[in-house]
């Protein structure tokens, strides 16, 4: 049916804040219309048989849909069939109803039920286990999408399955992976779609399979990573992708665009966030945010783990620098750990296990190290240090449960609270003892230097642990390979608490939460590079890293550290750059 097109007054910046099921929120209209006009401007350039089959697999409000067909009716009269799924009854018939008001001449194709569910029984009719290989009923030339963002482990465990199962998902993974993958089994070759998603999955390891679904099965026009510009009002860093469905016109060239909020000052004015991307460098936007935008080419990284990441000529020639120059990365020291998880915390961890008599404190306490201590290169002492109960021993090679009956005050202590413990089934259904700590780790380790960080921080903060205690799971630790030798360490110390580190994080990975805060996990860190620990200023990067760890805290410590910085800037072939970020 042919679309009537009209003129209707409408708030451009505004922003629907209501949340919808599942997990998503509903889109704010400044992002709807930038999504629409991607779309639109793709449209032009194509041709289509009539009608244009239009798809959302959400629906929502309608925002999206409604967007559209506005950006469409600049292009002159168009035949559209619009066509939407949403689990939401009452949002689908309010979004019904908007757009009717709208546009009353198009006729729209809703079902009250879940787009996955829709794919699934097709697949099921037609007895194929592959999603790109099947012949469906129905087929969209445009796709506009902003899918719920729910962990499927949120939803429930059987449903997580049957998603895992049929869409070929593992690990943690989120709805809207499956609905990328659905609506490239429905996207006609030749369409287009904007699809709108959390920006997790392009560098998180559970998001490794959507990544190369993605490659395989789009081709991939440009891909925006708008971080931190807090366009919803969830705590949601999102992204859009322009994808057209797979064919052989596929370009080698993909436009990579990101925008994260920046302390440097900036050179050029932009209204709002969506603005701004249409702009390089740092751009300073009406509410007194500073933002740089960087516009450059996807970088899958195929060898590397498949993580998403911008490139451009600059960011290309400096990685190549640094790695002309890297001897080893941190997973050649060792492997990058977690710290123990109790699964029970209030029972296994205090920080006043002092003020009980020795006739009842416990034998098997051993000091903790959680992030409330973390600082760069030496934790800092507090006068009331954590402690953590750990009955754990390795024997002959092998972690066993220790002898509770052997530590009478152990034993009288964790059966004050057996009850509770037992309450941990998993602990009991995996075939271990009731009182034992969920993920205690290697035993044997605890004894050694280690080095240890935090998982979130704006800044780096990597420190070295001498004190031979267990390591909590708030944090991530590494213990050499050779155990004796632990000059590695200190040169990873020096080297992860650099200016450098950062600019390497943001080049390599680019990935940042909200206020400049960075993750530092195993899949970035065990990346980061070393300088030869035998040359010249490799000796010397490690013996200024063990004088900072010795004059902390003190002002000499800190002149040592700005020496040491440029000393590590200079071991990787590069001039120091002043970090603002």
């Amino acid at each position: 049916m042919k679309a009537c097109f009209q003129s209707v007054p409408k708030s451009r910046y505004q922003n629907v804040s209501e949340e919808k099921r599942d997990g998503a929120t509903y889109t704010p209209i400044i992002l709807a219309d930038f999504v629409a006009k991607q779309i639109v401007d793709v449209v032009n350039k194509k041709k289509f048989i009539s009608p244009i089959k239009i798809l959302d697999p959400a629906v929502g409000d309608g925002q999206l849909l409604i967007s559209l067909l506005r950006s469409l009716k600049h292009l002159g009269s168009f035949n559209v069939e619009i066509y939407g799924f949403d689990t939401n009854s009452n949002a689908l018939e309010i979004a019904r109803n908007k757009i009717k008001m709208e546009f009353p001449h198009i006729n729209c194709n809703f079902w009250n039920k879940n787009f996955l569910d829709d794919v699934s029984l097709q697949l099921d009719k037609y007895k194929t286990p592959n999603l790109f290989e099947t012949v469906l009923d129905q087929y969209y030339d445009v796709v506009i999408a902003n899918p719920p963002y729910v962990r499927t482990q949120i939803i429930g465990g059987t449903q997580a399955q049957k998603i895992a199962k049929e869409f070929g998902l593992s690990g943690r993974v989120d709805i809207y992976y499956a609905f990328i993958l659905c609506i490239a089994s429905v996207l006609d070759p030749q369409g287009v779609a904007g699809i709108i998603t959390s920006n997790r999955f392009m560098t998180v390891k559970s998001g490794i399979s959507v990544r190369k679904a993605i490659l395989n099965n789009f081709n991939i026009r440009h891909v925006w990573d708008l971080g931190d510009t807090k366009l919803f009002s969830a705590a949601v860093l999102p992204a859009v992708l322009l994808v057209e469905g797979r064919n052989t016109l596929k370009e080698n060239f993909t436009a990579f665009t990101s925008i994260y909020e920046t302390k440097n000052p900036a050179q050029e004015f932009a209204d709002n966030p969506i603005e701004a991307i249409s702009k390089q460098g740092n751009i300073k936007i009406s509410d007194g945010r500073n933002f740089l935008v960087q516009h450059g080419e996807l970088n899958s990284n195929i060898n590397n783990g498949g993580i998403w990441s911008i490139t451009t000529a600059k960011i290309d020639s400096w990685l190549k620098t640094v790695e002309s120059h890297t001897w080893a990365t941190f997973r050649d020291i060792g492997d990058i750990r977690v710290g123990v998880k109790t699964c029970a915390d209030k029972v296994f961890i205090r920080s006043d296990w002092q003020k009980m008599s020795e006739v009842e404190k416990p034998e098997l306490l051993k000091s903790l190290t959680t992030h409330h201590i973390a600082r760069q290169f030496k934790p800092i002492e507090t006068k009331q240090p954590k402690q953590i109960l750990y009955p754990h021993e390795v024997i002959e090679g092998h972690r066993n449960a220790v002898d509770i009956s052997l530590y009478p005050r152990s034993k009288a202590y964790l059966e004050l609270y057996r009850t509770q413990l037992e309450d941990r089934k998993y602990v009991i259904n995996a075939g271990r003892k009731w009182y034992e700590i969920w993920v205690p780790q290697d035993p044997s380790a605890w004894q050694y230097p280690k080095l240890v960080f935090r998982d979130i921080s704006e800044k780096p903060t990597f420190w070295i642990d001498l004190s031979g205690s267990v390591i909590n799971g708030d944090c991530y630790w590494l213990m050499s390979k050779n155990p004796q030798n632990i000059d590695l360490l200190w040169l990873a110390v020096a080297v992860a608490n650099s200016t450098f580190i950062e600019n390497f994080y943001d080049y390599r990975f680019h990935n940042k939460l909200y206020a400049g805060r960075r993750r530092f996990i195993t899949q970035y860190v065990e990346h980061f590079p070393i300088p030869n620990p035998q040359s010249y200023i490799g000796r010397a990067i490690i013996q200024k890293a063990k004088d900072i760890y010795n004059l902390i805290p003190s002002i000499e410590a800190d002149i040592t550290w700005r020496e040491l910085d440029a000393m590590i800037w200079e071991s990787f072939g590069l001039a120091i750059e002043e970090i603002s970020r």
